[in-house]
């Protein structure tokens, strides 16, 4: 299916609802380069304990732009999340009486930073998985890079310079140099999916990386609900978190400098960056986040 979102952009969108009592609805947000099908078999899982999921493939990403993958005219970050917020809505609207949950994942995760601080209303309480504080110079250079390709007319080319600085760093902290996942068949099918791994455009880390220097602000603390339950997950190894410490400082920010009261944080020993594409160890992994969703609904 699709929805219509603020301007008139038609967003392609997944519903799981084979639920026959639902307790709850849960809006996955979808990371880079990827797209919102890779989470059918998590979707199915919720689906199994009463969970209505719902999710969509992002401007330049999927089905919502086959064809222009990587690129989309607009802020590819903010328009992102103002497309959240216009699902959530519409869910909200159809489901009306249930409790609702957000779920960001990596890129998707930064998403729902950003959507607490403008949304935070809308939602019973969040997940923040496979992500990290990040505002740091790693962002700031990747402005100007970014910014300075978009100036000498580059903004819909693939920008393959950042993408060696970021993903190939990721990518030499580990032997066999796979990052994502420990999961060799998860790794595979990620490769193998013409949806996927494709290198996003100089107009789209331009977007994300000023959507980044916008978290974290007293602007940003001023929208966020201080009793808003949040779980913010990440594998122990995930070069996205810093192999935990980006993911410590996070939750640091949350509870001390945010002053939230509802913050648990959950580090998955031995996992990487996908950590629920990670056959060993799943059920305490889905287990975690399945808990999470049943104690607020």
């Amino acid at each position: 299916m699709t929805i219509t979102s603020f301007d008139g952009k038609e967003i392609f969108v997944r519903e799981w609802a084979e639920v026959e009592e639902p307790k709850a609805v849960v809006q996955i947000v979808h990371g880079m380069a990827e797209h919102c099908g890779r989470y059918e078999a998590f979707a199915r899982f919720l689906n199994a304990h009463g969970f209505i999921v719902v999710a969509d493939d992002h401007r330049g990403h999927g089905n919502t732009d086959p064809t222009t993958l990587g690129y989309r005219r607009g802020d590819m970050f903010a328009d992102v999340v103002r497309d959240e917020a216009c699902i959530t809505d519409y869910f909200k609207e159809k489901y009306r009486g249930l409790k609702y949950f957000i779920f960001g994942f990596s890129f998707g995760s930064f998403v729902t930073q950003s959507y607490l601080g403008k949304y935070c209303d809308k939602v019973d309480g969040a997940v923040i998985a496979g992500s990290s504080h990040k505002k740091d110079f790693e962002v700031y250079m990747g402005s100007l890079v970014a910014g300075l390709g978009c100036m000498f007319g580059m903004a819909k080319k693939p920008a393959k310079f950042i993408e060696k600085l970021s993903f190939g760093a990721y990518a030499k902290k580990f032997g066999d140099r796979e990052w994502l996942s420990t999961d060799a068949e998860n790794n595979a099918a990620y490769r193998g999916d013409p949806l996927c791994g494709f290198t996003c455009s100089f107009r789209f880390y331009k977007d994300f990386f000023r959507g980044l220097r916008r978290l974290y602000t007293s602007k940003y603390r001023a929208g966020l609900k201080k009793d808003l339950p949040v779980l913010i997950a990440s594998g122990a190894n995930d070069p996205v978190g810093n192999m935990g410490k980006g993911v410590k400082k996070l939750y640091r920010f949350y509870t001390e400098k945010a002053g939230m009261q509802n913050v648990e944080m959950k580090l998955f020993e031995g996992s990487r960056h996908e950590f629920l594409n990670e056959k060993e160890g799943r059920d305490e992994k889905w287990g975690t986040v399945l808990d999470f969703f049943r104690a607020h609904s």
